[in-house]
């Protein structure tokens, strides 16, 4: 006797994408998420084109090892600062996840931005959902030939505009405009400006919802993040079930059916999803927390007469509890966000205090290893360093070196070193000792550079001066 082995079940990692028409919605979470599309995209595409001190205000110059950051110029020893800034970018998104789940996504996320950019773009040429998917169904006529063309190319346009901008924040706006306007781009500036502008043009208008789905991996440890006091966009099932075609069915089918529920199944709460998702089937990992959900079903309730927040953001305790505002405001200081609060306050508090005293003077001593130490005239020991000084801030300065730490210690060049803003020069220095001034072997030195015009402006290095014997 033959038995057949059991047939394995496949499990898909990957779903085919199926087209998302989401409908246009209104509201105040959708003028709420708007602004803050011309709030980001403001910044994005002017910040570029701002100037301080006669150069652009934000500019992360690689070529140049200099990053410009209102007035600030950081170098590649002030990396500590950048990565600071980084973690509590990081720890802020944390706070705000715990406290109001996936806003970030909803509301500044590129992703989501671009997204919305490029959904009113398309609206603009093609018309609302319904006249959008009539068109997908047509077969190829030369009106959806000239919409397809038009959409395409008004996107292509903003993504080339958008990684033009992406560029000129690593070269100076102005001048990579000119090379663009006169064909004369490098091979790198034309190569990011395509990379960027092709990246924008396919997330955005190709992949969309399958960025956050299965390419971004916040959606994936968001959940170590929640927890039952999260504000989240949640459906309030107690009220609204059963909905109203559920009661027609148990209706029609005499098993009562007389509760009334305030859904009544329009769908609008999946048609104006971004990413296709029904909120009704709970949370899920695909919700960006976006609301426009919430504010479609708003409006269906002010037409049949139902309060509003059948869809809200609410937390799970206070669905379970049937908590108001109040109570769910007071969970918000939980220790989870007080944690998170307390670690985000003292990192910006530290890393302010740190570029607050920050000397804009930075100062390198290289000894000349070639030499350990020679004797010249008058029988004094010479010693030969480098001095790597480094001006970090906008005003040039005049500066004055000196040494000290060894009886008769002095510099046998020019004791004077002009240094523009935000640049660096190597200085060749001799310094000499008098016979018997110091120990055969190693000695302490000490060199200090003071502005001239600011003696605040002051810096020390420790050196080591050799006496061969």
């Amino acid at each position: 006797m033959n038995v057949r082995a059991p047939r394995e079940a496949v499990i898909k990692m990957y779903a085919r994408r199926e087209d998302i028409h989401p409908r246009e919605v209104k509201g105040p979470f959708a003028t709420l998420r708007w602004a803050c599309v011309w709030l980001t995209q403001a910044l994005f595409y002017g910040l570029p084109w701002l100037s301080m001190h006669g150069r652009q205000a934000v500019l992360f110059d690689l070529g140049a090892r200099k990053f410009h950051l209102f007035g600030l110029v950081l170098w590649p020893q002030d990396f500590i600062y950048l990565a600071g800034l980084l973690i509590i970018c990081a720890y802020g998104l944390f706070l705000v996840t715990a406290v109001a789940g996936r806003v970030w996504c909803g509301y500044a996320c590129p992703q989501t931005v671009y997204t919305e950019i490029f959904l009113w773009i398309e609206r603009r040429i093609e018309g609302g959902r319904s006249a959008r998917i009539r068109l997908d169904r047509q077969p190829w006529t030369l009106e959806k030939l000239g919409k397809r063309g038009a959409k395409h190319l008004a996107w292509g346009t903003v993504a080339l505009w958008t990684g033009f901008t992406f560029v000129g924040y690593f070269t100076p706006i102005r001048a990579l405009g000119d090379a663009v306007a006169h064909l004369g781009l490098g091979p790198w500036e034309a190569f990011w400006i395509l990379f960027y502008g092709f990246a924008t043009y396919g997330n955005a208008g190709w992949m969309r919802e399958q960025v956050c789905k299965y390419m971004c991996p916040y959606a994936r440890f968001q959940s170590a993040m929640f927890d039952r006091d999260t504000l989240i966009v949640s459906y309030d099932m107690a009220r609204g079930e059963p909905r109203k075609m559920e009661r027609n069915a148990a209706r029609n089918g005499a098993n009562g059916g007389d509760r009334r529920g305030d859904c009544i199944d329009c769908s609008l709460c999946v048609q104006v999803c971004p990413v296709g998702i029904d909120i009704r089937d709970g949370l899920q990992y695909e919700c960006i927390g976006c609301a426009a959900c919430i504010d479609a079903c708003s409006g269906v309730m002010d037409k049949v007469g139902r309060p509003r927040g059948l869809i809200r953001y609410s937390t799970e305790n206070a669905l379970a509890g049937g908590w108001n505002a109040k109570q769910i405001r007071a969970r918000l200081l939980r220790p989870r966000t007080l944690g998170y609060g307390l670690v985000f306050v003292l990192m910006a508090a530290g890393l302010g205090t740190a570029l607050a005293l920050r000397t804009p003077l930075k100062l390198d001593v290289i000894r000349d290893r070639g030499s350990m130490g020679r004797e010249v005239e008058d029988g004094k020991i010479e010693n030969v360093y480098r001095l790597q000084l480094m001006n970090t801030g906008e005003r040039p300065h005049r500066f004055h070196i000196g040494v000290s730490g060894i009886p008769s210690a002095a510099i046998a060049d020019e004791d004077l070193v002009e240094l523009d803003g935000a640049s660096a020069r190597a200085v060749p220095l001799r310094v000499r000792v008098d016979h018997g001034a110091a120990r055969t072997g190693s000695n302490a030195l000490t060199f200090t550079v003071t502005a001239q015009d600011d003696p605040a402006l002051r810096v020390t290095e420790k050196a080591v001066f050799i006496v061969p014997r």
